[in-house]
């Protein structure tokens, strides 16, 4: 895996990343992805039930899955008959999205399946032409808003983000975003185990963390993914072609404090719950991901 070079700004505070960074955007990840979350087809039981149970008991219909990927949530929600816009920054990955939209046109929802290439910092913008009185939910799952790295020292771009995330939702609306234990992963506790998928595919983890000024700044996570595992295909231990290295980077957000970021955006008459892989805090001990539920206030 080639190196990573990291400059910090003169101020000291704000983290600049050079040369090789997260590989989610770049087209490497994109083409791994069905190898690297298993079989599209399937999410565990224990996620769907509970995305599924929790969107209907609120009574959402309309939703805005703002990191869909290649959409595998968002065909999911599709097919349970849920009104679905989604969104990701990564066009490599939507590729595979419109793909999917285009092969299955002839049934209604897909055909009215709005898919749109949108980063987080400006989504409101992109998206303000159809949020109309607002999203019944808005969801971020996967772990995929600790990919937005905190370039200024100051978490700008986050709270941004946040801020257009709460833009979206309509007044009771819900926001669903996750992020993994990261007070865990930086106490050398890193489990490989996902809540979202089966990930048999993936053979390594090595975890790096880069603090700076004494600060965790990133998580480097190293994997090694067998290509071919999933299409039933035996895969030789020594051939290296079926193997393929893929490098993520991830914002350590600890449970407290992004919490307390939720708070600043939608403010103390909002509903805040937290989750711990899909279970109440009290009833999981170091749970893999945390689960971030806000309700806006009405």
């Amino acid at each position: 895996m080639p190196a990573i070079e990291f400059e910090t700004r003169p101020s000291g505070s704000g983290l600049i990343v050079k040369g090789v960074t997260d590989q989610y955007a770049d087209g490497k990840m994109a083409s791994v992805y069905s190898e690297f979350i298993g079989d599209t087809n399937i999410r565990t039981q224990k996620y769907k039930t509970f995305l599924l149970d929790l969107l209907r008991k609120k009574g959402c219909r309309r939703i805005l899955d703002v990191a869909c990927g290649t959409g595998i949530d968002s065909i999911m929600l599709l097919e349970e008959g849920f009104e679905v816009v989604s969104t990701d920054g990564s066009d490599k990955m939507l590729r595979y999205a419109f793909e999917t939209r285009w092969a299955r046109r002839k049934e209604p929802a897909f055909d009215k399946w709005v898919i749109k290439q949108a980063n987080w910092v400006d989504l409101y913008e992109t998206v303000k032409d159809i949020v109309g009185d607002g999203f019944d939910a808005v969801i971020c799952f996967g772990s995929s808003f600790a990919h937005l790295l905190d370039s200024f020292g100051d978490q700008r771009e986050q709270k941004q983000s946040i801020s257009n995330f709460e833009k979206c939702l309509k007044p009771g609306g819900l926001l669903l975003v996750d992020h993994r234990n990261y007070d865990q992963l930086l106490e050398g506790k890193a489990p490989t185990k996902c809540v979202y998928y089966e990930d048999s595919s993936i053979t390594n983890i090595t975890t790096s963390v880069l603090s700076v000024m004494g600060k965790p700044a990133l998580v480097i996570r190293d994997y090694v993914v067998e290509t071919d595992k999933n299409n039933g295909n035996s895969v030789k231990a020594d051939n290296s072609d079926t193997k393929v290295d893929l490098r993520l980077i991830f914002y350590p957000h600890m449970m407290r404090d992004f919490r307390n970021m939720l708070m600043e955006f939608f403010g103390k008459n909002a509903i805040y719950h937290t989750l711990g892989d899909f279970k109440n805090l009290d009833e999981v001990e170091n749970p893999t991901f945390y689960i971030h539920i806000v309700e806006k206030a009405k």
